[in-house]
């Protein structure tokens, strides 16, 4: 077959998809489930998702098949069993046609089958394990933020280069903290590195001293804090507190998921130095800085990669609908797979087979104060990751459905 026929057969098949799929759709309009951690440890970070989503609503022009776009919000307080409760309900009894925010790996792991169950689709902006796209991916999901592999492979890499060999890892004891260390120690061992040891905490960790005591007597040259919100921004206050970022104990600390908001919270003179990699920063160009200086004016705060990534999976998956004539699942999710997603946050990305979205990264160093020059002014940018060098190589992940198209 020619690849001139393919296209041909593969535009007749949506098209002919979405004819038979509108007579079932009714008058129902687009509603899309944005589900948070409003109150939580990842407020910051994740709390204000409705208005990104909201915000990507509005330039898309509010309407969809002739209907406008509804939303529905959540808080699913970090815990799994009300949180799959409420998307259970939104697919059962409130229509929902897709869920997206959930910043929770656990979470996510959880509602993955749920959403193929259901039909639905599932616009990930805020989980980041990895095996969301390999062994436990659904070919109704599209994870756009990153995950645990670009994180742990784009630190690990540049931190070994830069000396540091010997990591002791803080890892929060969860599905997240336990695929980001599992995959930023594979890239630290490629790389040369090697692991002195590690000391799991649970989730919203308040005291993290013998953690630290721990770590700084393992003979570690880099101290990981495999964590987010406010475990991150709590281990780094700790650790300036028993002088272990004092430059005589020769520690470094990195924190491979970066979040702007964990630093804003920490302070410069206390974070300082930390290398992390993120997919989005809001002072990097003109674009970013446009659409965070709105986000600001609605939420009195700067955007978070999970909301930069949350507006650019509502808006891709809205401009999906909408070239499809459907809401129809397999239809738009084809649609989505097969045109490139373009915006601030992605820039010239595409989504793969396995539903990862590949786009360029950044390598990012917190500031000194003395370089920051606003409040908000938190990120060097010491590198930009080329896509087809940040992810797991599709033939790596393990996903089954892709295996099974092979």
């Amino acid at each position: 077959m020619t690849v001139a026929l393919a296209r041909v057969l593969a535009v007749a098949w949506i098209f002919a998809a979405a004819s038979g799929a509108s007579a079932e759709e009714g008058g129902r309009g687009v509603k899309i489930g944005i589900m948070s951690d409003v109150n939580g440890p990842a407020a910051s970070n994740s709390g204000t998702g409705s208005t990104a989503a909201k915000m990507a609503i509005e330039d898309f022009g509010e309407n969809v098949l002739g209907k406008p776009v509804e939303t529905v919000t959540a808080d699913f307080q970090l815990k799994v069993d009300i949180g799959s409760a409420i998307i259970r309900r939104w697919f059962d009894e409130e229509n929902v046609d897709a869920i997206t925010d959930v910043p929770s790996s656990p979470l996510a792991l959880a509602v993955q089958n749920l959403v193929k169950d259901k039909n639905k689709i599932f616009l990930m902006s805020g989980p980041t394990s990895s095996d969301l796209t390999g062994k436990a991916c659904s070919p109704n999901a599209v994870a756009f933020h990153m995950d645990s592999y670009a994180l742990g492979n784009i630190v690990a890499r540049e931190v070994v280069r830069r000396g540091g060999d010997k990591w002791f890892f803080l890892t929060t004891d969860t599905a997240f903290g336990h695929a980001l260390e599992r995959d930023t120690t594979t890239a630290l061992v490629a790389a040369g590195g090697n692991v002195a040891g590690t000391v799991r905490s649970p989730l919203n960790n308040q005291d993290f001293s013998s953690a630290l005591l721990t770590a700084s007597s393992s003979g570690a040259n880099i101290i990981a804090l495999v964590s987010t919100s406010t475990d991150t921004s709590n281990a780094l206050k700790q650790a300036r507190e028993f002088g272990l970022m004092e430059a005589k104990r020769g520690i470094s600390f990195t924190a491979p998921l970066g979040n702007l908001h964990d630093f804003h919270a920490v302070g410069l003179e206390t974070a300082q130095g930390v290398i992390t990699s993120d997919g989005f920063d809001w002072n990097k160009n003109d674009a970013t800085r446009q659409f965070s200086d709105r986000f600001f004016k609605r939420a009195n705060s700067m955007p978070s990669a999970i909301h930069a990534a949350t507006y650019s999976a509502v808006l891709h998956y809205l401009k999906a609908v909408r070239s499809a004539g459907t809401k129809d699942t397999a239809t738009v999710m084809k649609v989505m797979k097969s045109t490139p997603v373009e915006d601030f946050f992605a820039g010239k990305g595409w989504i793969r087979e396995d539903g990862r979205m590949i786009s360029d990264r950044y390598l990012l160093q917190v500031k000194k104060p003395d370089e920051s020059r606003s409040e908000w002014d938190i990120y060097n940018l010491l590198k930009i990751i080329p896509s087809d060098q940040v992810f797991r190589p599709l033939t790596e992940g393990g996903c089954p459905f892709v295996a099974a198209a092979k």
